[in-house]
């Protein structure tokens, strides 16, 4: 599953010596990598970046690591080549990508907040904390976080699994949805739940959470047993939803990456 590596420290500030830092730059959601062996390049490979662009992520293994931005795919240097996060998945190990994931919003927020929001004026890296903060009107801006809930509704020796709309033809998978302001991650889930496939659900159980950079949610994981209704999809979402059980031919389920793998295969009918 998709996490931050064991043997890593945050960082806010870089560290006072930084010889050849694993840099992670990042162009409309790809990652430039070496082509030889698709690691991140170490130092800075592209000197058109200005400083201001690299911002701290961490030490990973006792190196230091860090996030930017390019303007341009142009400016990958011959050697490298941009890839996407998800094309990743089964090549590379799910700490490297943890840290890639994390760097890549650090990396879109500091792109994304380069002016007030309040007043247009150029922001100003805050000191102290991963914040940008205006000298003009004191908005402060710090990374955008969307939690999202996905539950897997059980009755029985049953789950329930859809197909979504955006997935992949053939994909089933667990429910998930933004949490809407003013709401609690348990209402986001009796809320989505009879939104997108008008069931009722009670007794929730927390499973797990975990860091999802596509571009930055926080996946938040539930249990919860069937309480009533009948299955009604919302077309604008779902495709398609049914029950699977312990003698039904099992579907195809989400990348051992992703929290939702977790989730079904430790709830998957007929297991344990």
């Amino acid at each position: 599953m998709l996490k931050t590596p064991a043997a890593f420290t945050p960082l806010i500030d870089p560290p006072a010596h930084a010889a050849e830092p694993l840099t992670f730059i990042f162009h409309r959601g790809q990652v430039l990598l070496r082509s030889d062996d698709l690691s991140a390049p170490v130092g800075m490979p592209l000197p058109e970046l200005p400083a201001a662009r690299l911002h701290p992520v961490g030490l990973w293994q006792g190196r230091y690591c860090q996030a930017a931005w390019a303007d341009s795919a142009e400016q990958a240097p011959d050697g490298h080549a941009w890839h996407g996060l998800r094309s990743l998945f089964g090549t590379h190990d799910h700490e490297f990508l943890g840290l890639a994931g994390r760097a890549s919003q650090i990396a879109d927020w500091a792109r994304t907040h380069r002016y007030c929001g309040a007043c247009a004026t150029p922001m100003q890296r805050a000191s102290g904390e991963r914040a940008y903060k205006c000298d003009a009107c004191g908005h402060t801006a710090y990374p955008q976080i969307c939690p999202a809930m996905m539950v897997l509704i059980r009755d029985g020796d049953r789950v329930l699994l859809a197909k979504h709309t955006r997935s992949p033809p053939g994909l089933f998978t667990a429910l998930a949805g933004f949490v809407e302001a003013g709401e609690s991650i348990e209402e986001a889930v009796h809320r989505e739940v009879y939104e997108e496939v008008g069931l009722r659900v009670h007794n929730l159980r927390y499973f797990s959470s975990q860091s999802w950079p596509f571009p930055n949610s926080l996946m938040v994981a539930f249990t919860a047993d069937y309480l009533d209704g009948t299955i009604r999809v919302d077309p604008s979402e779902i495709e398609e939803a049914r029950w699977f059980g312990p003698g039904d031919p099992w579907p195809e389920t989400p990348h051992t990456i992703s929290i939702a793998s977790a989730l079904i295969a430790a709830n998957r009918p007929g297991q344990g």
